[in-house]
């Protein structure tokens, strides 16, 4: 296994979901030249056993960074950094792990009895906070 993955730390606690952290690890791998293009990356299942999560974490992680064509998987060779990700490509993935989290947090915040009013009606007052107060992120400092 690459030895860039035997060091990737993941927030357990966090409200991002693993599989984004992955991507973001990743991601972040890549543009600090610790990963370059033609790169084997782990199989799913050397990655989750590694990260001690479900291999079907990994799997959604590698699917996403596929999807943005940033990693190819071939068929009884491996999964590569398929390209060195431009401007154009870094900035789709991080709309698409923004999706993602976005879905996710509405997905259990609807499972929680929350309409999606009161979601976005959050969501807004969140964004507005953030936009008066660009440097707090304290969670509890309403």
């Amino acid at each position: 296994m690459n030895d860039a993955f035997r060091h990737m730390k993941l927030d357990f606690r966090s409200s991002i979901p693993i599989y984004l952290q992955i991507v973001d690890r990743v991601e972040r791998m890549i543009t600090e030249g610790i990963l370059k293009t033609g790169d084997q990356l782990p199989t799913v299942r050397e990655l989750a056993t590694e990260l001690r999560v479900n291999f079907n974490t990994v799997a959604r992680a590698y699917r996403i960074l596929d999807d943005a064509h940033i990693i190819s998987t071939q068929r009884g060779r491996g999964t590569y950094i398929w390209e060195e990700p431009d401007e154009n490509t870094l900035l789709d993935l991080r709309r698409m792990s923004l999706e993602e989290a976005v879905r996710h947090a509405v997905d259990k915040l609807t499972s929680l009895g929350f309409s999606p009013p009161e979601i976005l009606e959050a969501v807004q007052h969140q964004v507005d906070k953030r936009s008066t107060h660009p440097d707090v992120q304290d969670k509890d400092a309403d």
